[in-house]
């Protein structure tokens, strides 16, 4: 039986395998991915690599093994994620792996924005598989966010059309060690998890909170839908995120992303990373 994650050399599936290697031996994790030549430093450290696609479900026959419990990390084209998780899910329940997790979205059964639908079509086909299961519905990464402090900093300005919505984020890291624990721990089969940080604030309180660790004038810019959609477009966004990025705020402002509850800081044994300690993190990087 080996832990398995898919997606092992993205942004939250190396924090994973990370955290992982702080639990179990490295012997007992494998790490699947498109391109081994990725996961070089990993194999190094004894970490089992198998080479598969989502897009080609005929490489994932050898993916999974008979009791491995395996995380799948939702695939980040989206529009095109339904078949590929499809796919997943169909190789794990060949193999008859001993428990699948997967990365959702926070309030996947109800939630309207258009980001929701490919998570809340997985979680179904999912549950009818029969497979054991559980679902890790993560909200907000902080990361969306602080990411982008560069443009921030240089226009002075956070723009969105979220109003007064507020978003609960937490860090990937944080995150990531939900999934570690889950899948280390047992009783968590048929589980739901809605995971968000501890705290949620405004885009009017991010930029206060920007300006004050940075010392740089940054105001809260609010604007309508269609005026955030022209000003993503001409930062270079391809059409179809900038669309999902405004319609997400727009679903902000509604309480879709705002705090549900302390599941993710019971999981991870600690309170999620405060937003503060992620922007000045940012700000450190970017030498601000």
């Amino acid at each position: 039986m080996s832990i398995v994650v898919t997606g092992a050399t993205g942004k939250l599936g190396r924090l994973v395998v990370e955290g992982l290697l702080g639990v179990v031996p490295a012997a007992e994790v494998a790490a699947v991915v498109r391109d081994a030549g990725k996961a070089a430093d990993l194999a190094a450290r004894g970490v089992e690599i198998r080479v598969a696609d989502y897009d080609r479900p005929e490489t994932l026959t050898d993916a999974f093994r008979a009791g491995d419990r395996v995380l799948l990390i939702s695939a980040n084209e989206v529009g095109r994620r339904l078949p590929q998780h499809r796919a997943v899910i169909d190789a794990a329940k060949a193999a008859g792996v001993a428990q699948l997790a997967y990365t959702s979205i926070l309030g996947a059964e109800t939630a309207e924005f258009r980001l929701a639908a490919e998570h809340r079509e997985t979680e179904r086909l999912i549950v009818e598989s029969g497979v054991p299961h559980t679902l890790l519905r993560n909200g907000w990464y902080t990361e969306n966010y602080t990411e982008n402090l560069a443009p921030v900093l240089e226009h002075g300005a956070v723009v969105g059309n979220s109003g007064e919505g507020r978003v609960a984020s937490a860090t990937r890291a944080d995150y990531a060690a939900a999934a570690v624990s889950v899948l280390t721990t047992d009783g968590h089969l048929g589980a739901a998890y809605e995971l968000n940080g501890d705290a949620d604030w405004s885009l009017a309180e991010y930029a206060a909170l920007v300006a004050e660790l940075s010392g740089r004038p940054v105001a809260h810019a609010d604007v309508p839908a269609d005026e955030h959609l022209r000003i993503l477009l001409a930062a270079g966004l391809p059409a179809a995120f900038a669309a999902i990025l405004v319609d997400v705020d727009d679903h902000v402002a509604r309480g879709a992303l705002a705090a549900r509850g302390k599941d993710l800081s019971r999981l991870i044994g600690r309170p999620t990373t405060p937003l503060r300690d992620s922007v000045a993190e940012a700000l450190r990087g970017l030498g601000a």
